[in-house]
């Protein structure tokens, strides 16, 4: 058991906060020069949010929106339609639909907006218990003295805190099991650099940002036993769907004898999607490659192709692990025993 203590000095972030009118977003946009904080008091200010990556990661985004239910519901609003504005916002992380499916439910069962805020409630708290039992579950897997690499961002900032492949990382630095991380920068918007290294220099933890195309160079060197990422959407064969680039990060893995381990709550399994064949992969618009904080970057009349997940096949992958349990070499079979017929 890890000691809480040490858990706790390296767990300060909360970026979803509900202020009983209102909800605060810590705004990602900005980070990490600047920590501004948005006030949404209506569902399509949330759904606005969660489209302009204001609020990001798939259990942040599920959080978020299910706190829109309650705006809907302390506002008024028509919740079908609150229901579908907030569904709409994303497409691929699976969290968001089963928040929203999880709060429909109590709309059904008569819910007023009272309950329906202690539900959202229980949603936000119940993320940081799982992210906390996930980095358990994971640093145990890890060798004392390893060195890691994670990809984009999977800490408090897209979470309810502590974090889902961050998570455990904190937990594996605070027992002494990580030594170092590295943190991919994830072009084209530098997640890994603007948001991770953020979180990690703030709670203390030894890291070094590489470049995307520096992570081959990086395994071949020895330096690092284990690729930890998070996931957006996981099939029910193990098929996992997140940030683009983690598809080529466990390909150089297993070419290069590094094992790689993916971090996600129950609420990330979709059993309903058959593999990662059947997942959609939101498309962005393309000027998020040609631009640079709002200057454009590439040569006018360029053209630019901008998928933003990618689907990493499960026999890449060593290790699933969610607040249930730890999945190694994820397939259909051990999927099931885990999850049954469905995760919802």
């Amino acid at each position: 058991m890890i000691a809480t203590r040490a858990i706790d000095d390296r767990d300060s972030i909360r970026a979803v906060q509900w202020q009983g009118d209102r909800l605060r977003l810590l705004d990602q946009r900005t980070l990490p020069f600047e920590e501004n904080w948005l006030d949404c008091r209506d569902p399509g200010a949330v759904a606005q949010a969660i489209r302009d990556l204001v609020v990001r990661g798939a259990p942040a985004i599920g959080i978020a929106a299910a706190w829109g239910v309650v705006l809907a519901a302390k506002r008024g609003d028509d919740l079908a339609t609150s229901l579908a504005i907030l569904r709409a916002a994303r497409p691929t992380a699976v969290n968001l639909m089963w928040a929203l499916d999880r709060m429909k439910a109590r709309i059904a069962a008569g819910a007023d907006a009272h309950a329906l805020e202690r539900e959202a409630q229980a949603i936000q708290d119940e993320d940081l218990a799982a992210n906390r039992r996930m980095g358990e579950l994971g640093a145990a897997l890890i060798a004392p003295g390893s060195g890691v690499l994670t990809h984009c961002n999977t800490g408090s900032l897209a979470t309810a805190g502590f974090g889902t492949a961050l998570g455990v990382i904190r937990a594996g630095v605070a027992d002494g099991r990580i030594t170092h991380v590295y943190a991919g920068e994830t072009r084209p918007w530098l997640q890994g650099a603007r948001l991770t290294m953020w979180e990690l220099l703030r709670d203390g933890i030894d890291a070094t940002l590489i470049a995307d195309s520096a992570a081959s160079h990086l395994m071949r060197g020895g330096k690092i036993r284990w690729v930890i990422v998070g996931a957006d959407r996981i099939a029910a064969n193990g098929d996992i769907a997140n940030k683009i680039g983690t598809y080529q990060l466990a390909i150089a893995a297993k070419h290069h004898d590094v094992k790689f381990m993916v971090v996600a709550p129950s609420t990330t399994v979709d059993m309903a999607t058959p593999s990662g064949d059947a997942i959609e992969i939101e498309l962005r618009d393309p000027d998020e490659l040609l631009s640079h904080r709002g200057a454009r970057s590439v040569a006018h009349g360029a053209q630019a192709w901008n998928p933003v997940f990618d689907v990493t096949p499960h026999g890449l992958v060593d290790a699933i692990v969610t607040e249930r349990g730890v999945i190694e070499r994820p397939d259909e079979a051990r999927m099931g025993a885990l999850f049954g017929g469905g995760a919802h």
